[in-house]
């Protein structure tokens, strides 16, 4: 059963120089049309592959709050009157710039009850070099705004090993972003992703990134403090108070269903992996003519899920549960990965507890891009 929806907005007013995300500038954008072309697609994945019931939506981009009030309005009366959601998470991502008092009203109004705050830094200098037009004070008044007419479940997202950027750099944004006292924190280390800003650097020798030993200590900085502040790391780069984890995110961990909604956007439907077409024109076409905007959908074979529930799982710090991985599979994950999770164990990257649980140690979190892809095209 299919209880999640991904829906992307692909427009910005500014585009981050690390960003690979499908996205257009706004200006002179057919945004009304593409919003109609999102609710077409809904409404057509509905009478395709129906849900009884979907209780987490996130609304993603881009940057969903670069729309106007009245735009926002028209992408929640479409969600609320298409999908059948009642209750549950309904999280939009947002920019602290763009979130006036009266999008946060609309979104209040249509039950949005999570926000999902693009910081990055509280540096206004790293701010400005990384392509973000937000002050830290921005971040301020947005969250000042944002609880003041009710909101209560906010994450904000942030980004360490920048270019230029120190550890005491980073611990400085820390400190600020703790004093928020919010229930949910994200922290990602910078990747360098083709077709950006900071690729071109890069390739011309531009790009002053910090040395891995200080990724590291950055890494390890946010594990602490956030811990300090009574915050849980219960997945590889995701921090909450109890009750405030990501119940939409947990569908991609826990490797669940769920539709991809917009252009470029992924979803996971009835065991097929399914993209759409990027390009606005290209997404809206096919629609227009009643077909869904696909641009690939690939069977997931039962091999695949299975390494799929592996390196998935293990981003969460619950890990893989063998007897539920058993349960799924009719098949045990001890046997099935016996080389690399014997590689592994053996590079103190993973432990495995009990013969119950399967998770990453403290040095695995360091290096889980390279644990995860151990387990890929390992069972024979």
């Amino acid at each position: 059963m299919i209880r999640s929806a991904y829906i992307h907005i692909p427009f910005c007013h500014q585009i981050c120089h690390y960003c690979d995300f499908n996205k257009v500038f706004m200006k002179n954008q057919p945004v009304e049309e593409y919003l109609s072309a999102l609710a077409t697609e809904m409404k057509l994945m509905q009478e395709q592959t129906p849900t009884a019931d979907v209780n987490t939506i996130f609304v993603g981009g881009g940057t969903p709050t670069a729309l106007s009030a009245g735009q926002l309005e028209t992408l929640c009366r479409s969600i609320r009157d298409i999908l059948p959601f009642t209750e549950g998470e309904f999280t939009f991502e947002a920019n602290p710039g763009d979130l006036t008092e009266d999008k946060l009203k609309v979104l209040k109004e249509y039950g949005v009850n999570r926000l999902s705050i693009g910081v990055q830094s509280f540096d206004d200098e790293l701010l400005a070099s990384i392509g973000r037009t937000h002050k830290s004070r921005d971040v301020f008044t947005t969250i000042e705004h944002a609880q003041a007419i009710g909101f209560e479940n906010i994450s904000i997202d942030l980004i360490y090993a920048l270019p230029n950027q120190t550890l005491e750099n980073f611990r400085d944004t820390l400190r600020t972003a703790l004093s928020l006292s919010l229930p949910h924190y994200s922290g990602y280390s910078l990747i360098i992703e083709p077709k950006t800003v900071f690729y071109n650097l890069m390739r011309k020798d531009r790009l002053p990134l910090p040395k891995v030993e200080t990724e590291a200590a950055m890494y390890r900085e946010l594990i602490e403090q956030m811990t300090i502040h009574g915050l849980k790391q219960y997945e590889i780069s995701n921090f909450a108070k109890k009750g405030f984890e990501s119940r939409h995110n947990l569908v991609y961990w826990n490797n669940e269903s769920y539709y991809g909604f917009g252009a470029g956007a992924h979803g996971y439907v009835n065991g097929d992996r399914t993209a759409n077409h990027g390009p606005l024109k290209k997404y809206m076409e096919p629609l227009k003519n009643g077909r869904l905007p696909l641009l690939s959908t690939h069977h997931v074979s039962k091999n695949e899920e299975m390494e799929e529930e592996m390196f998935l799982g293990l981003r969460k710090m619950a890990g893989v549960s063998v007897a539920h991985f058993r349960e799924k599979y009719q098949c045990s994950p001890l046997e099935l990965f016996k080389q690399p999770l014997a590689d592994m164990t053996a590079r103190g990257l993973v432990s495995i507890e009990n013969n119950e649980t399967i998770r990453l140690t403290e040095e695995g979190k360091l290096f889980g891009n390279e644990v995860f892809q151990s387990f890929l095209l390992s069972i024979e």
